[in-house]
């Protein structure tokens, strides 16, 4: 199996007979160019495309356009994104928290989020990947009151928690470490790894500022958990 990182919160995962891209942003190397418009989308495997929520930089609608070159992409979108009603729709899938997607090459469970839409579990060539779109302890500890801390840390707790009780392990997780948090943009990461163990986890959500994403190697190491830190749009590593 191979895990590259598209940019900001978009992976791609390949092996022997799918395809996976989640929340396409951009290309990996400009707004049209790389890795996916390069290759992935020739790759004759089946294709699924997820989205975690509307957002846009989560959802380009410019990948509905993608049928122009395919007629067998698999389009799984949060149910949020249906009712924003940005685009026009034709033969997506929409599934919103607690729901599932099935077939006879992978299982999606979608799970929630502390901010809008859903977060991914995806079980697929015998591995449990999660997705977290924008699943995490968001707060700025410097900017907000008492209060709004307390909620945001009981509101993540609780989606950790339904996580954790039907996910006694993952075997690769993607979190968002946002810099932009201020000095507690790991905290989120640090309380998931310590809910569920988690083989490797990869950063995300953090633009370009590859230096703070790699941060997560500090937290990781308390839990024996490997660290993939992208170096650049287009990074891969085999798994």
């Amino acid at each position: 199996m191979r895990l590259t990182y598209i940019y900001h919160s978009g992976f791609a995962i390949e092996a022997a007979n799918f395809t996976i891209i989640i929340d396409y942003y951009q290309d990996s190397i400009n707004k049209n160019h790389g890795v996916v418009t390069d290759r992935l989308l020739h790759r004759p495997q089946k294709l699924y495309v997820l989205v975690s929520h509307g957002h846009a930089d989560h959802f380009n609608p410019e990948i509905l356009k993608w049928r122009e070159e395919r007629q067998d992409i698999t389009y799984i979108f949060s149910k949020d994104i249906e009712t924003a009603a940005k685009t026009a729709f034709c033969d997506i899938i929409f599934i919103d928290k607690d729901e599932q997607y099935k077939d006879d090459i992978l299982q999606i469970d979608a799970f929630g989020s502390t901010d809008l839409g859903i977060s991914f579990k995806i079980k697929a060539d015998n591995k449990v990947i999660f997705h977290a779109g924008d699943l995490n302890n968001w707060h700025w500890n410097e900017e907000s009151t008492d209060e709004e801390i307390k909620e945001a840390e009981e509101f993540y707790s609780r989606e950790l928690d339904h996580l954790a009780s039907s996910t006694p392990a993952i075997d690769i997780a993607m979190f968002p470490v946002d810099p932009r948090l201020g000095k507690d943009y790991m905290k989120g990461a640090d309380q998931f790894l310590e809910k569920i163990p988690t083989k490797l986890v990869i950063p995300m959500h953090f633009d370009t500022a590859y230096d703070k994403a790699a941060e997560i190697k500090n937290i990781a190491e308390k839990y024996n958990t490997e660290v993939f830190v992208p170096s650049h749009r287009g990074d891969t590593i085999e798994i």
